[in-house]
């Protein structure tokens, strides 16, 4: 197997060393009724600080992703058959944890003929039962831009609706290459044709080569189809495997800060820029922010 040589963090990368026995007894849960987190599917650098707050990303339809992206530690290979208890799993996980808002994401099924959308509604449904004040936050697949599908989650009623486009518009085919970036914009142009009340989210990585004015262009194309939120973080190498594309730049903690403001003054509602900022990363500030923007 084919590796290349680690690269070296730079110093604002380090954290603080998290709760463990907090990670310890939500780790313990989790395994209790075989759910997934994306924190752990994904390596998420942030893992040790949300877990150790009693916060997670549950992500659904099981661990192993119909999709091979180049910039995912997600497991690609053919997935197991559908839990269908796992919607009662994650109220049962969520109400345990008490929490008011929560992100529920998923791999991408493309064996399911809706490619999932019909265990997301049930996901949210058995959320809402349990904790009928929760706001709920979905991180989808793009479900190939099936109307059908789409319109299965919103009449769902999430509060947001995140969809990452992932990278400008040039690297996009190399980077997601089971993916497009013109039908990540479609699906979220979609969602508010659907439902003009969800607010619609989106991410993008830097540091795999994108240019100033690429990141410029991708930006004013997610408002073009009146995306909400913003996040914006470093892609970081998941592994050393050939497979997994390398760092080319690691942008600095000012740089994060010109984008934000940058994204702000273009139109973005809310806009999260940090280095180790991910798509769910304090989700429940760009919600709060987008209702506040509403007066």
């Amino acid at each position: 197997m084919t590796t290349t040589t680690p690269q070296k963090l730079p110093s604002w990368f380090r954290q603080d060393i998290p709760n463990i026995e907090k990670i310890r007894s939500m780790q313990k849960m989790f395994r209790s009724t075989g759910l997934h987190t994306v924190c752990e599917s994904a390596r998420c650098p942030n893992m040790g600080k949300c877990w150790g707050q009693g916060v997670a990303t549950f992500m659904i339809l099981g661990e192993i992703c119909t999709r091979a992206c180049r910039f995912c530690a997600v497991k690609a290979g053919h997935p197991m058959k559908v839990d269908e208890k796992e919607p009662k799993h994650i109220a049962d996980a969520v109400k345990a944890l008490q929490l008011r808002y929560v992100v529920i994401t998923s791999v991408a099924r493309d064996d399911l003929p809706d490619e999932g959308a019909q265990h997301f509604y049930e996901t949210i449904q058995a959320v809402r039962q349990a904790m009928p004040n929760i706001k709920i936050e979905v991180l989808i697949p793009d479900f190939s831009n099936k109307w059908d599908s789409l319109k299965v989650v919103v009449d769902a009623k999430p509060e947001v609706v995140s969809h990452n486009v992932e990278s400008v518009k040039r690297l996009s085919n190399r980077i997601r290459p089971q993916a497009s970036y013109e039908r990540s914009l479609d699906v979220l142009r979609n969602f508010k044709k659907l439902d003009r009340d969800i607010f619609t989210k989106s991410s993008i990585m830097v540091g795999l080569g994108e240019t100033e004015e690429e990141l410029i262009s991708t930006m004013k194309d997610l408002l073009a189809v009146e995306c909400d939120i913003l996040t914006i973080g470093q892609y970081l190498a998941p592994t050393q495997l050939k497979r997994h594309l390398p760092v080319e730049t690691f942008y600095t903690p000012d740089q994060f800060k010109s984008l934000k403001t940058l994204g702000m003054k273009l139109g973005f509602k809310h806009v999260m820029s940090g280095p180790l900022v991910r798509s769910s990363f304090i989700a429940e500030e760009g919600y709060r922010e987008c209702v506040e923007s509403l007066g």
